[in-house]
């Protein structure tokens, strides 16, 4: 195992072993604890108490954070002519039905997310395997099935993120900018906590959060304390 470098571990011994953190003190810690030039990612990393082989246990939704996530997202659009318009208006890179899904046959991916509106996705089925093994395909749970396209563009463009537990059950995401001040990457983990809190399948005994942790890029975890950071929401 390569070792870890000067400033990662000068950034690791801020942070106590064994300790969990509030949310408060571990964003604090965050931007003490970054190890880039560039501009880093904050990042929460969760493990669930779920069962992703069960349909009815698979955690998936979205939620718009307050101060967005410090990049722009490139935002794509399958629609007909009558949407092409309003998708552009509101920020979209691309916006079309069969040109564009030509365009990607042909291997353009340059974009981060994809919203249809429910009449296309028939259409879709020739790039369903590419889109899907990218995560970039549409799907209704995600909410980039809709007929609210102009608005559903603003949201992502503006700050809506999507969570999804993997294989494993655990959730990753980006929620801000090292940039950020601190009391916006709070009111953004916050927001990001209650989402997926508000979402715990019924089914799901015991404990439904087991593991929080907070990094940046390249940066030392630091682990939450997971009541804490719940009474804080």
């Amino acid at each position: 195992m390569p070792k870890h470098g000067k400033k990662y571990r000068e950034a690791a011994d801020l942070i106590e072993k064994n300790k969990r953190y509030s949310l408060s003190e571990a964003v604090a810690l965050l931007k003490k604890t970054s190890t880039t030039k560039f501009d880093s990612s904050c990042e929460i990393h969760m493990h669930l108490g779920v069962n992703p082989k069960h349909a009815e246990q698979m955690v998936r939704s979205t939620v718009v954070l307050p101060h967005g996530i410090g990049r722009d997202v490139r935002v794509v659009a399958f629609v007909n002519d009558d949407y092409v318009k309003e998708a552009k208006s509101a920020g979209a890179v691309e916006a079309g039905s069969e040109e564009l899904i030509e365009k990607i046959t042909k291997g353009w991916l340059d974009f981060d997310v994809a919203v249809a509106t429910p009449d296309m996705m028939k259409s879709l089925a020739k790039i369903a395997k590419t889109l899907g093994q990218k995560g970039l395909m549409p799907n209704p749970k995600a909410g980039t099935v809709t007929q609210e396209v102009g608005t559903t563009i603003s949201e992502i463009k503006k700050g809506k993120v999507e969570f999804r537990t993997d294989k494993l059950a655990n959730l990753h995401n980006s929620f801000g900018k090292v940039s950020f001040d601190e009391a916006k990457l709070l009111e953004n983990v916050k927001t990001y906590l209650k989402a997926v809190n508000d979402v715990k399948p019924a089914g799901v005994k015991g404990n439904y959060i087991k593991s929080i942790s907070l990094t940046t890029t390249m940066g030392p975890s630091i682990h939450v304390d997971i009541q804490a950071a719940l009474s804080e929401l």
